[in-house]
């Protein structure tokens, strides 16, 4: 099992009701996984998983990326401007 925290900004954040949380999570785990998981515990977040930016250690990453051990991961909303 891998350690991690993830961090939710903006109305992430207030979906779940947590600005960060620490959790256990499979070894060779990627972030396609991840997001299932995110949706399994938060279901809140089901309709914006497709959307938003998700970076590991401070680098915006794919679904293929492998999450390690011990990474930081951060969740950002689906932003708009004019």
């Amino acid at each position: 099992m891998n350690h991690v925290r993830t961090f939710f900004f903006a109305t992430l954040r207030d979906r779940i009701g947590n600005r960060s949380v620490e959790m256990q999570i499979p070894a060779q785990t990627d972030v396609a996984a991840f997001k299932k998981i995110l949706i399994k515990k938060y279901p809140a977040l089901q309709g914006l998983m497709g959307h938003m930016l998700i970076s590991v250690n401070q680098e915006y990453v794919f679904d293929e990326a492998m999450i390690p051990d011990q990474a930081e991961i951060a969740l950002f909303p689906p932003v708009s401007g004019g």
